[in-house]
């Protein structure tokens, strides 16, 4: 490892946007990333298949550049003490030291639970969206996207190009309030209005259902087809898959093991992206979602408190900018209470253990949940479940401990 004045965890824009700006200020610095390729989830696929000019103008400068170390395949599973991280590398243990770092992990799914959303072929918007970035054939296959929020036609757009039929999208919110919401980008984030015009019009053969919810999957080895209800009518699509996306939860998990404040489950940070501990940063979806826009002048104003140099002015504009839409986002786009009524009793909540609705409503907390049954004890540790009995139950979430991911036995023995 070569030394670094500045460790980012996560290559996503926020991290790819902050290691630009401390390479052109003359910092070295060190990119920790868990995937093969750098983009993280907005820019997935690495720069041959990266069509966003921002992010190919970014690998440009750090590509080869004699200051610039990029781990890549590293898992993050903890931190060792106050300035160290415990990584995974190909089955081995890494201890990395740093004098400052930034945390750019980014965001997970939220998933709602429905009858019939454990079955194969049911994923996540983002998840599908991921997926076939990485490769997966969806040509000529039938593809259903239902939730809320604007990944849903961000999916939907990536499973028409790569050649599959999207039978429908179907968005929980109103026409009202979607009304309302396109209103709000006119008068006041016109750039991102004229991209939303764009992308309806790419889907305008797509048929598009407001006021929706999932009834039900139904399948036998996987998912045949989708119950969807739009006020009394209730209709059934067939399909290979469907893409069922509720919204995103920032991930804390390793702010959390560097006992970072965090509130409304997203990690608190200053003015200039700074964390309550000493020389730790934030930025991106970690901080609270608002797309990639928020990421990339996030990761910016970051790099630049981290060495010690002032964002200019046109940055802190920017910066106004992208927290209104992510507010804007946040109110228009919240998941309601009515989508609790997705779940009945008999629905499996915890798909790793095959925790049912039923078994869990009489508990008063996760912790006593966790006691009585074994939500959130198989392997994701409850980053799936916890999030959905939160929505669910109201209970708060449960606490991020060390190991923040699966780790090797020889890897949990570095932590002292």
């Amino acid at each position: 490892m070569r030394p670094a004045d500045l460790h980012i965890v996560g290559s996503g824009p926020a991290g790819l946007s902050a290691a630009h700006t401390a390479i052109n200020a003359g910092a070295r610095v060190c990119l920790i990333d868990n995937d093969h390729a750098p983009g993280g989830q907005i820019w997935r696929g690495g720069p041959d298949k990266w069509t966003d000019s921002r992010a190919l103008e970014i690998w440009k400068t750090l590509h080869a550049h004699p200051h610039f170390t990029r781990l890549s395949n590293a898992q993050v599973i903890g931190s060792v003490d106050c300035n160290s991280l415990l990584l995974e590398v190909k089955d081995e243990p890494v201890r990395v030291d740093f004098e400052r770092l930034l945390i750019c992990s980014g965001a997970r799914e939220l998933f709602l639970p429905f009858p019939g959303w454990t079955l194969p072929g049911v994923t996540g918007a983002g998840g599908l969206q991921a997926l076939i970035k990485g490769g997966m054939p969806v040509q000529d296959r039938s593809i259903v996207i239902a939730g809320s929020g604007p990944l849903l036609l961000a999916t939907a757009l990536t499973a028409m190009e790569a050649g599959a039929r999207v039978e429908a999208i179907v968005e929980h919110q109103g026409l009202p309030q979607l009304s309302s919401f396109g209103l709000e980008l006119l008068l006041r984030h016109r750039e991102k209005f004229r991209q939303a015009v764009s992308l309806f019009s790419r889907l305008r053969k797509i048929p598009y259902l407001t006021g929706g919810r999932i009834v039900e999957a139904r399948g036998l080895d996987a998912v045949q087809s989708v119950v969807v209800r739009t006020g009394r009518r209730q209709q059934e699509f067939a399909c290979d898959f469907l893409a069922a996306g509720f919204g995103l939860v920032p991930n804390i998990d390793l702010a959390c093991s560097l006992r970072c404040d965090t509130a409304n489950d997203a990690v608190v940070v200053d003015a200039l992206q700074k964390t309550n501990r000493p020389h730790i940063w934030a930025a991106g979806e970690c901080t609270g979602i608002g797309g990639v826009d928020k990421a990339i002048i996030e990761g910016r104003i970051a790099a630049l408190d981290a060495l010690a140099m002032l964002p200019s002015a046109q940055d802190r504009a920017m910066l106004r900018q992208s927290h209104d839409f992510a507010a804007l986002l946040a109110r228009s786009f919240k998941p309601d209470a009515s989508l609790r009524e997705m779940c009945l009793p008999g629905t499996i909540v915890c798909r790793c253990e095959d925790v049912a609705a039923s078994s869990l409503a009489p508990h008063r907390s996760w912790r006593e949940a966790k006691l009585a049954t074994r939500v959130g004890m198989g392997p994701c540790q409850g980053k799936t479940c916890g999030a959905a009995c939160q929505f669910l139950f109201g209970w708060a979430p449960p606490a991020s401990r060390i190991p923040i991911v699966p780790a090797s036995a020889a890897a949990l023995s570095q932590i002292e």
